[in-house]
């Protein structure tokens, strides 16, 4: 089952689907693992080629409760999209955890945010902030914000933005302060405050964000002194996974990683013994 809902941010309201999972899918507990899915820069809760809406009816399927919601001024949320930088996108991700951790049927040890490209950036930068949030997931994530999202856009959009106020991007108004907040945070500098195992995912045909990426990120993962990172390298994927075989290894990679989490946490006691 699933039903459309909003959250509130401030004076705005966040549009937001929430998928159940069949009765099937509960634990012992009565308690449901929670995924909440972060979209890319000017993207959306539903994503390219329907991403996020088969993702959360896959985990749904496998007994997750999944949450995905469109930040400020993307999708059908309220507010201008340029107005509100990373920092904003962290705090409206911390209000989607407040709403989902106030449901009785969640499970608080296991909340997962999943990010793709710079939704994988706020994922990080939100769990390293929120204890709340015990995993991550980061599908193609952006590991430089400001020089990524610049060689998205184009140096003539940044120019204009610093010039004029702000810039036009595919009818997104991109202000100066928008570029601001992603130049002050860096990704790579943070990984070794987040505690929770990680799961990284990219493609090989990835033209948008590189590969490279998460092969860094994931030795940065494991230089902490506690939680562990796996990866999966998916062949010729491109940014969006826009290909069916290209889905189904991700939505499958993913949610095995999703579902094995009481042997990761076993096989943590054994390895700490």
């Amino acid at each position: 089952m699933e039903r459309s809902l909003t959250i509130r941010y401030g004076d705005l309201s966040l549009a937001a689907t929430i998928h159940y999972p069949s009765q099937e899918g509960k634990n012992e507990c009565n308690k449901l693992p929670l995924v909440i899915i972060n979209h890319g820069f000017v993207g959306n809760r539903i994503g390219v080629d329907r991403l996020f809406v088969l993702a959360a009816r896959e985990f749904a399927g496998r007994g997750s409760l999944v949450i995905r919601f469109d930040f400020a001024g993307c999708g059908e949320s309220e507010g201008a999209y340029g107005d509100h930088g990373l920092d904003s996108m962290i705090e409206q991700t911390r209000a989607v955890l407040d709403y989902a951790l106030g449901l009785d049927i969640v499970d608080p040890t296991r909340v997962t945010l999943l990010g793709h490209s710079l939704g994988g950036s706020v994922a990080l930068l939100t769990g390293v902030r929120d204890r709340r949030v015990k995993s991550l997931a980061l599908w193609s994530p952006v590991a430089y914000p400001f020089n990524d999202i610049l060689r998205i856009v184009g140096r003539k959009a940044y120019d204009e933005a610093v010039t004029k106020g702000q810039a036009d991007y595919l009818g997104y108004s991109i202000k100066p302060a928008f570029f601001d907040a992603l130049m002050k945070h860096q990704p790579f500098q943070e990984t070794q405050k987040f505690p929770g195992d990680v799961f990284l995912v990219h493609g090989t045909g990835d033209e948008t964000i590189p590969v490279d990426y998460t092969f860094l990120l994931e030795k940065t993962f494991w230089l902490r002194g506690e939680g562990r990172c796996e990866k999966s390298i998916i062949f010729q994927a491109d940014h969006t996974y826009s290909k069916g075989e290209h889905k189904e290894q991700l939505f499958k990679a993913t949610g095995d990683w999703l579902g094995g989490y009481e042997q990761r946490q076993r096989d943590w006691q054994h390895w700490s013994i």
